[in-house]
């Protein structure tokens, strides 16, 4: 049995297939750049069928090479906090909110949650502008048409391809709305963001499967019955993909964003573990939450940085990295997109000090990852309290993947704690198809975890 595993990125969208371990299977990737409209005033918004156009591009890649033929179940990992209003006839009233957008705002007037720490003990979340109880009111005053319901990304797509489908609880926890105990929409949560009934999607019983609707089963007949898994939030795919499932084992990953993250079992109905107050909690599965933090700046920090920098590639850039030292840090704010929750500061609040007439471009971008790790740092030693034992980190995602001075950077920053490297840059998709196959328990075993100063390939 293979696995088609789709990965509904920020940057990209990819499909690839997957051996029944989620091992990529060489040449099984087909991968389109996605356009992210980013402005100075904190838009950071998706073209929703420039980018259903997009994965089906993909497929089309993969069914030509042949590579759909022994597929037998099909994986999603999908971007959290993205939302879209729809008409009655399920189209988009406008482009897609990403994580990354800092417009929404609450409504003037507005005073949020009765108690806030009870309502982030049950959501595991914010009223904050990432969040549904802000971003639903805020594009009711900022959309044209009558919207009918609100959709994440992850939702339009496949509605697109199998018909309306139902939002997965991973997806859902990453709304704000949904109580992680009781696996259903929070009353006062859905109040905050005014969403009536039929607003909110349906949502998903543990076990979903849907299947492609006859259009795209003639389009591509090797998946005309093969089931659809329900989506997994990117971050929680990536902590399974990195064989980080367990309490003593926490992932960090560097994608175009970046967040440190732990997997802890907690089935639905049972009562939440402590959550310090500068934490999120997400959902899994039904049976798995993923606590951590997240930070606006992660891969894009490094192509930014390149491209206006005009660095040198490839193993020139390595060399050069190579002789600065991990621990020189500068007065630095990477926060160049704004803060992820529970942080206001808006887009453009980047900071870099301490140049001189001596520093180099190189000098610079080292600079800046450096921040990103110390950020981490710091949110790991929360992150580590909620726990009884001792933790060894796994770095991953594709940035680390490509930078050897990013992850031996890491690793001194997050000192004195072991630190390995996931070689395996898809460990998203990977990590949805464990989910998706209830393989969960077995991520540690099959996660290709090497030394930080490892020098194979990644690929």
């Amino acid at each position: 049995m293979n696995i088609l595993a789709l990965d509904l990125g920020t940057s990209s969208v990819r499909g690839l297939v997957l051996d029944t371990d989620a091992r990529p299977l060489p040449g099984a990737l087909a991968r389109r750049k996605v356009s992210l409209v980013v402005h100075d005033d904190g838009t950071g918004t998706l073209d929703g069928p420039g980018y259903l156009a997009c994965l089906a591009e993909c497929l089309d890649e993969l069914a030509a090479g042949g590579h759909l033929r022994d597929v037998s179940l099909v994986a999603t990992s999908a971007q959290w906090h993205s939302v879209v209003p729809v008409g009655a006839d399920d189209a988009p009233l406008g482009p897609v909110l990403t994580w990354l957008d800092t417009r929404p705002e609450a409504p003037a007037g507005a005073t949020g949650p009765a108690d806030p720490a009870d309502f982030h003990r049950r959501t595991g979340t914010w009223w904050h502008r990432c969040y549904w109880s802000v971003r639903l009111p805020w594009l009711r005053a900022h959309t044209g048409g009558r919207i009918a319901r609100f959709v994440g990304l992850a939702e339009y797509v496949l509605g697109e391809l199998l018909g309306r489908v139902p939002m997965s609880v991973s997806q859902a926890s990453g709304t704000g709305l949904l109580d992680l105990r009781t696996l259903d929409w929070d009353a006062e949560a859905c109040a905050l963001a005014g969403s009536g009934a039929g607003e909110l999607p349906e949502l998903a019983p543990n076990g979903w499967r849907g299947r492609l609707r006859p259009t795209y089963a003639w389009r591509w007949p090797q998946l005309a019955d093969v089931p659809w898994a329900g989506p997994v939030g990117d971050g929680a795919a990536s902590n399974v993909g990195s064989g980080c499932v367990e309490p003593g084992r926490v992932a960090v990953t560097v994608g175009t964003s970046a967040a440190v993250r732990l997997v802890q079992r907690v089935p639905a109905g049972q009562a939440m573990p402590a959550l310090p107050e500068q934490l999120w909690r997400y959902r899994v599965d039904h049976e798995h939450v993923v606590t951590g933090a997240a930070y606006s700046s992660g891969g894009n920090l490094f192509a930014w940085a390149s491209r206006e920098l005009r660095l040198p590639e490839g193993a020139e850039l390595d060399a050069a990295l190579a002789r600065v030292p991990h621990d020189r840090g500068m007065p630095v704010n990477v926060r160049f997109g704004g803060d992820r929750p529970p942080g206001m500061a808006p887009a453009g609040s980047g900071v870099l000090g301490g140049l001189s007439f001596g520093t180099t471009a190189v000098e610079i971008l080292a600079g800046l990852m450096r921040g990103l790790c110390d950020l981490v740092a710091d949110d790991l030693v929360t992150l580590e309290s909620t726990v009884d034992e001792p933790v060894e980190v796994v770095l991953g995602g594709g940035a680390v993947a490509a930078s050897r001075w990013w992850r031996t950077t890491f690793a001194a920053a997050l000192a004195p704690r072991p630190v390995w490297y996931g070689r395996n840059p898809e460990v998203g998709a990977s990590g949805a198809a464990l989910v998706a196959m209830d393989r969960l328990g077995d991520a540690s075993r099959l996660a290709a975890i090497v030394r930080t100063d490892d020098r194979a390939s990644p690929s």
